[in-house]
């Protein structure tokens, strides 16, 4: 299986450096700076890990996985929520069991790498 990650973030700087550390740990990453490019990839055909920002302009991270379900794109893919909110607000109602995780900018990267690599487990 590949080890696809798409990292779906507004922000550029977090994108390349999440990026650059998953790259180096053998994973392939795809980044994509909000909701719409998001879904465009899941319908050509991603399957894999996804790295989702909450607070994002236009489709936030809530409404982008909510989307994914609505279109039947979690079929081989895990998401899990990289966000610089330190607690889920109420627009994740519904949503929990879609997100295996949750993490908090700034992460540590040992940790954000474990939890990719136990999503990749999971998926197997």
């Amino acid at each position: 299986m590949n080890k696809q990650i798409m990292i779906v973030d507004d922000d550029s700087a977090i994108r390349t450096a999440v990026s650059e550390l998953l790259s180096i740990e053998g994973f392939e990453v795809i980044m994509k700076d909000g909701g719409e490019q998001c879904l465009e990839e899941l319908g050509n055909g991603f399957k894999g890990v996804i790295l989702m920002d909450i607070m994002m302009p236009g489709m936030d991270g809530w409404d982008t996985i909510r989307e994914i379900v609505d279109n039947n794109h979690m079929d081989g893919t895990m998401i899990f929520m990289l966000t610089a909110k330190d607690r889920p607000d109420q627009k994740m109602e519904g949503l929990q069991e879609y997100i295996i995780d949750y993490v908090t900018k700034p992460f540590e990267p040992e940790e954000l790498i474990a939890t990719v690599q136990g999503c990749f487990e999971l998926l197997q």
